[in-house]
């Protein structure tokens, strides 16, 4: 609870989870309503202005953005929660045997690890969808593959650092086995580095899914997202520009939050930097690559 008071008490903290519940709130409603059917055509509606009952405008088939953005949240969370998933599997997996084998195995993982994290998130998941074709799955896979690298790359060290500790070695001396001392020390030490990790990624996935499915990468053209919508729309960006400002902005606003969060975390859960939480109220968080 006292990481969770010093993660309200920053402003990037507040701004983060605000962003998370409202996309979490938005989706769960749009799964009983939204206020037009997200597929349904209506040519006589064709670019209308934001106005009631189309608050946010419609695009060139008549569809009301503002159902189609509703609809987008899903694929969103369905994209950063898979992927998330996926690399914390594989980033834990890739640490634990990074950390806890034999030698030849562990520097086996570490030059693993340094060749796959040479390639850009976008990159790896480009590369996938071009060989399996362009589906949610795929791009939950790619980025979750690609991120997972970045978190092994950042909590083995630290796994290593904690197998050092007296805890660690008394509770080896009395008999724990290595799984056990990895889900009852180990894990629980390093959470706080894996859980930043871990938010970044999934604004990486956010921004992922968005990206290739402009492109024609992600998610199918019959199913609701920010990404296929503002592919949809840039076409006619020189006569409507305001209906593409309403994706952009969504994208830019849920990658933003996840982002701050995910640097408001790494100060909350650093006991170093708990006594300095005022002057973290103006900390710039650095960009994500």
């Amino acid at each position: 609870m006292s990481t969770l008071r010093r993660l309200w008490a920053l402003g990037t903290g507040r701004f983060g989870i605000l962003i998370v519940v409202s996309l979490i709130v938005v989706a769960l409603v749009s799964l009983v309503w939204t206020p037009f059917d997200p597929a349904a055509v209506d040519a006589r509606a064709r670019w209308s202005d934001p106005s009631w009952p189309h608050v946010l405008g419609t695009d060139n088939n008549g569809r009301d953005i503002a159902s189609l953005l509703m609809a987008g949240t899903r694929t969103t969370i369905v994209v950063a929660v898979g992927a998330g998933v996926v690399a914390s599997v594989l980033g834990i997996a890739l640490a634990a045997l990074g950390s806890l084998t034999a030698r030849w195995i562990r520097e086996s993982v570490a030059v693993l690890v340094d060749i796959l994290i040479a390639f850009p998130v976008l990159i790896i998941a480009m590369m996938i969808s071009a060989v399996w074709g362009g589906s949610l799955a795929v791009v939950i896979w790619a980025v979750g593959i690609g991120f997972g690298v970045n978190i092994a790359r950042v909590t083995r060290p630290e796994l290593r650092r904690v197998m050092q500790s007296d805890f660690v070695l008394a509770g080896r001396a009395s008999g724990l086995t290595t799984w056990q001392n990895l889900t009852r020390h180990l894990l629980p030490n390093v959470a706080p580095v894996f859980i930043v990790q871990l938010s970044w990624g999934m604004a990486v996935a956010v921004l992922a899914e968005a990206s290739l499915s402009y492109l024609g990468f992600g998610a199918p053209l019959t199913q609701p997202s920010w990404g296929v919508l503002l592919n949809d729309l840039q076409a006619y960006i020189a006569v409507h520009p305001l209906t593409v400002v309403w994706p952009g902005l969504a994208i830019t606003l849920t990658v933003l939050g996840l982002n701050l969060l995910g640097d408001a975390l790494r100060e909350a859960a650093d006991p170093t930097l708990a006594e300095r939480a005022p002057a973290a109220r103006t900390h710039v968080p650095g960009v994500v690559a």
